[in-house]
This record gives C-alpha cells, structure tokens and sequence, in this order.
C-alpha cells in the first residue's frame, strides 16, 4: 500500500525538489524516487545524474526536452543545486510556468525557502520531498515497507528493531544489509531475526559476549583486546559496535528479569531467541546482578551519545567504556 500510495502521489509531477542536509539519506530517498519514475534497464537511455556547481540550465533544458528514447519520461537530477538555482532563478520560474512534459527535473538542495517564486509554482507541477533524520520507529517502519516493496518479504517491526540495534540508524547501510539478507534467505518468505543473527550478528554479538565475559572476570588487558579485535575484524565496526553491546546487554537484561521470576533457561531463550552459546550465555548471566547489568546499559547510553555527538571517538569510547565496567 505504501508503495502504490507513492506512486499516486508522484503521479503528474514534473519537478521535483529533495530537500535534506544528510547525503546518505538524501541518496537513499533519491533512489526510491528513481525506482517510482523510471525501470532500472531504462536509466541508461533515460537518466542524466549531474553535480549542480558544474551544470549548465541550457544543456539541462535541452536534455529535459529531448524526447525520451524507450520510455515515457526523461530524468534530470541535478544534485547540489542551491547555488544552481540561485544562478539562473528567473530562467528556472520560466521553465516552472511551462515545464517539459516529457521531462523530469530532480532538484537536490539543501535549503528550499517557502517565500520564493519558486516555492510558490512548485506545488503546481511538482512536489517538496522533505529528508528528515527518522526516529527509531519510523526507522523501523521503513525498513519493513523496503523490505516488502523492494523484495515481497516480511519483516516484522521488532525484527527490524534488531537489524537496526546491529547495524546503525544508516539508512543505505540497513537497506543493503536487507538486500543480503533477501538472498539469504532465498524463498523463505519472511526474514526473521534467527536469519540477522546467522548472517549479520553473530560476529558482532560473540564479540560482545567476549568482551563482557572478559569484563565479569576483572581482566581489563583481555576486555580491551578483545574490543580491539572486533574493530580489527570488522570494518563497520565502528558504526555497529555500541548496537552489538546493547543487544546483548538488552537480551541479557530481559533474561536476568525471567530467570529472577523463576522461569526455565530453556523457556526464557526460546522467547528471546537464544540460539547459540546458550549455557555460556546463562552462565555469564548468572554471574551479575540485574542492576550491574542496567548500569552497563546506562553507561552504554552515555557513551552513544558522546560518540553521536562527536565528543569522542568510538574505538577510544569503547574502550573508556571497557575499562569503566572492569574498575566498577
């Protein structure tokens, strides 16, 4: 339904503006766009991708009435295109009153002000698409609309939850990993988080487990030495590891609540999804107290969001992180 929504929505429009400071999300919001207007096997013929600071209006015009060879439409997207359209604004008014209608002008800018002749034509043959940072929710609803729209899977929000605890909040990335994770799991029909675990997490989880096993025996140069090695064995690392830790913390969390209730280990790692390294899991379990593990996680907290906000790097976080847990 969202994907035919879209669809109706972009129906008619001639211009469109993606306005949004992120690249990487801007990119991804572009390509959805593209995937709405034009095949794939059509971009070669039908598609002109250029950068706003090199672009000339009248090659742009001329390429946006040229009359599309195999298709019904033509796209030019113009990316970096505020100062574009600073520098030929009336020329761009003109071509707003009476636009190509075989045509498709993609502008790419970081700023839109509402008070210009611009802003003002624009809803008459185009749209505004806004790119915004999306929350944990939204994130997740996303990701379970891609994954549906772009591979008729399903993927439930929870799930997605997880792929996003083990991957970032960066968009291309988590639309990548559900790329990979298609083909995984071949013509299964839903992606379940057993199948992110096996393909995604179980590196990134078994070195958080390692870490903080090392962490629960007091033994700081063995803790940050396995921390080193996750960052050495993985390249993303540095954009997953706090998801790592707190999906493990998290699991372990909810677990240590189960267990203190009474629950069977069997029970509770059916529930949780506890596949692999169950009895080192409830052994190490059993070896902490239900507030050191939320005051693992409070501190986990503190140290996303000095990394999130630039005050520190993550390797040197983690490791100040690390060290914390092994003094306390």
């Amino acid at each position: 339904m969202a994907q035919s929504k879209a669809k109706s929505d972009n129906k008619g429009a001639l211009i469109y503006v993606l306005k949004g400071e992120d690249d990487s999300l801007v990119g991804a919001r572009l390509q959805m766009l593209l995937d709405e207007l034009i095949a794939p096997a059509q971009r070669v013929t039908v598609l002109l991708d250029i950068n706003g600071p090199g672009a000339s209006l009248p090659d742009v015009l001329d390429e946006l009435r040229t009359l599309p060879f195999l298709a019904d439409k033509r796209v030019v997207v113009v990316r970096n295109a505020d100062d574009f359209i600073s520098d030929n604004r009336e020329l761009l008014e003109k071509y707003f009153d009476a636009p190509c209608p075989t045509g498709i002008l993609v502008l790419i800018v970081s700023d839109w002000r509402s008070n210009t002749k611009l802003a003002r034509k624009l809803p008459e043959v185009g749209r505004l698409i806004t790119v915004t940072q999306l929350k944990a929710p939204e994130l997740a609803q996303r990701l379970v609309e891609y994954a549906r729209e772009a591979h008729d899977k399903k993927l439930s929000s929870q799930t997605a939850r997880i792929l996003i605890d083990l991957t970032g909040d960066d968009l291309p990335r988590l639309y990548s990993e559900i790329d990979k994770l298609t083909l995984y799991v071949e013509r299964e029909k839903t992606i379940t988080p057993a199948h992110i675990e096996s393909l995604i997490g179980y590196n990134r989880i078994f070195g958080a487990f390692e870490v903080i096993d090392a962490i629960s025996a007091g033994s700081a140069a063995q803790a940050v030495d396995r921390l080193r090695r996750m960052f050495a064995e993985d390249s993303s690392a540095e954009y997953t590891v706090v998801g790592a830790f707190a999906y493990h913390l998290r699991r372990m969390f909810n677990a240590k609540i189960q267990l203190e209730k009474g629950d069977h280990p069997d029970k509770i790692a059916g529930r949780l999804q506890i596949w692999s390294n169950k009895e080192r899991f409830f052994a190490q379990l059993r070896q902490m107290s239900l507030r050191q593990i939320g005051d693992y996680l409070r501190r986990l907290g503190q140290t996303d969001y000095e990394i999130k906000t630039g005050r520190a790097k993550t390797p040197v976080a983690m490791e100040q992180f690390v060290l914390e847990l092994v003094a306390c």
